[in-house]
């Protein structure tokens, strides 16, 4: 499959699970469905260039500006997005979290070892394999 359907496809889901928790809501499919293509390209193309003027802030708090960073997006997609709602900044940082942590765990099981967006099989290659070296008792 293409990377950007997979991307996509990674986002989709993120911004669902996130709004089963209650956190962040949505209209109906078509809204989400189209919230994540907006948050896909918010994230593509604005989020780079707010994480380099925002670098300052975020070295001096130890990287946890990032998540501020990622929840000022999230709602300023809601903003956008009209069928697509965030109800405080609390809100909009606690999906910002499950958003980037789901991404995180689903980008594991599609990303193959060059760093390329890929379905990858998971299989048992001929039975169990054998450690070789010194077993410590």
């Amino acid at each position: 499959m293409r990377p950007f359907f997979l991307r996509w496809l990674v986002t989709t889901v993120s911004v669902w699970v996130a709004a089963s928790l209650g956190v962040i809501h949505f209209g109906s499919d078509r809204c989400l469905i189209g919230t994540a293509l907006v948050l896909g390209i918010v994230n593509a193309f604005i989020r780079p260039l707010v994480l380099i003027l925002s670098l300052p802030f975020i070295i001096l708090t130890l990287g946890l500006g990032i998540l501020i960073v990622n929840a000022l997006l999230l709602m300023a997609v809601s903003g956008l997005v009209t069928c697509f709602h965030v109800d405080s900044f609390g809100h909009a940082f606690l999906g910002a979290i499950i958003i980037s942590m789901v991404s995180w765990i689903l980008s594991a099981f599609i990303r193959s070892d060059d760093g390329r967006m890929s379905i990858r099989a998971i299989r048992r290659e001929d039975g169990m394999k054998q450690a070789k070296g010194r077993v410590i008792e």
